[in-house]
């Protein structure tokens, strides 16, 4: 939020109920936020908390103290946009103050700037098809991509990320209780986008979908898997992808792996090195993708693995590229997975 705009709606402990109004008119975000000398949030005001007042018999000069609503909703820096959106439709607000760990206002949210950034002309696709058959008796009546994290489907955390990050045209790729997704989001509506199904008619793996997109679009286009948990820097990646001039992207993160036994080096049946529980490190590949507009029509209407276009595009000396995530990932294929995206999910 434009820290001008934030000011705009700081009032003082001592403000009337004309200031307030004032400042509401001013700034147009429909609240005011009362604050006291060291910026710590006292309590919220609103156009329907001065109009019961004055009905109640205030006059506009009184002190607007008495009319605040010092009960309200706020978090801390840092919480994800599912989260906020979650609170938001859950309390039925518009707007949500940041507060750090002292109680001073640091920011706010808007439910109109988190659904309405800046579009940008990327379509997403999200692999939502699999069986999720890891998970067992989890997604016996629910496709693993509907599991909840944090109160929410993990999908639809997926799709609000992409709509933050400007992603106003998605695709979903469907086949395993297709219906379940679908009556879900409906055309995208609701979540400030447009969402458009990819039905597999038999499993198409995680590049066949592509093939089935309606038409070339003319930017690159967002593959991911439908079972992160992840509030990657898609608008970077996005970046990164045309400044490189790659023909296709990859999103890679490092792994590291302990290995839960003393490890031993042989050399003609004689011990060179013991090595106590040792530490393997890999980059990962992270399940996220940019794919070119030029290379879609390679790709076949069958069972295709998304790295096989990589592959091809190594082949043919067209330039890959290998994006880091830094932020949150969680790949839910297990059930431990899913208990860690629960447990660690703001």
């Amino acid at each position: 939020m434009d820290p001008n705009r934030l000011e705009s709606a700081l009032v003082p402990a001592s403000t009337s109920f004309r200031e307030a109004m004032a400042r509401l008119n001013e700034n147009s975000l429909g609240i005011v936020l009362v604050v006291d000398d060291h910026r710590r949030m006292i309590g919220t005001l609103t156009d329907g908390d001065i109009r019961r007042a004055l009905l109640g018999g205030a006059a506009l000069d009184d002190p607007a103290l008495p009319a605040i609503q010092r009960k309200f909703v706020s978090v801390v820096p840092g919480t994800s946009r599912a989260a906020v959106l979650d609170l938001m439709k859950a309390m039925a607000l518009s707007q949500i103050p940041i507060l750090n760990a002292d109680g001073q206002l640091v920011g706010m949210h808007l439910m109109r700037g988190l659904l309405s950034g800046g579009v940008r002309p990327n379509w997403a696709v999200i692999l939502a098809g699999g069986l999720g058959t890891r998970l067992g008796p989890l997604t016996a009546k629910v496709p693993k991509p509907m599991l909840k994290v944090a109160g929410r489907p993990i999908l639809e955390r997926l799709v609000l990320h992409l709509v933050g990050c400007g992603i106003r045209e998605i695709f979903i790729s469907v086949n395993y209780l297709a219906h379940v997704i679908e009556e879900h989001f409906g055309d995208g509506s609701r979540h400030g986008c447009r969402i458009r199904y990819l039905r597999e008619e038999e499993p198409l793996g995680t590049g066949g979908p592509l093939s089935i997109l309606p038409e070339v679009p003319e930017a690159p286009v967002i593959v991911m898997n439908g079972d992160l948990v992840t509030e990657a820097n898609l608008e970077s990646m996005l970046e990164f992808h045309v400044q490189g001039g790659f023909a296709a992207t990859l999103s890679v993160r490092l792994y590291i792996h302990q290995v839960p036994f003393g490890c031993v080096s042989v050399r003609d049946g004689r011990v060179v090195r013991l090595e106590e529980k040792p530490s393997l490190t890999q980059m990962i590949n992270a399940g996220i993708y940019v794919v070119s507009p030029h290379l879609l029509p390679r790709i076949p209407r069958k069972y295709f693995p998304i790295t096989r276009i990589f592959e091809e595009c190594l082949e043919k000396g067209e330039r890959v590229g290998a994006f880091p995530l830094d932020h949150e990932w969680i790949d839910v294929g297990m059930t431990e997975q899913l208990r860690q995206a629960r447990e660690g999910t703001p």
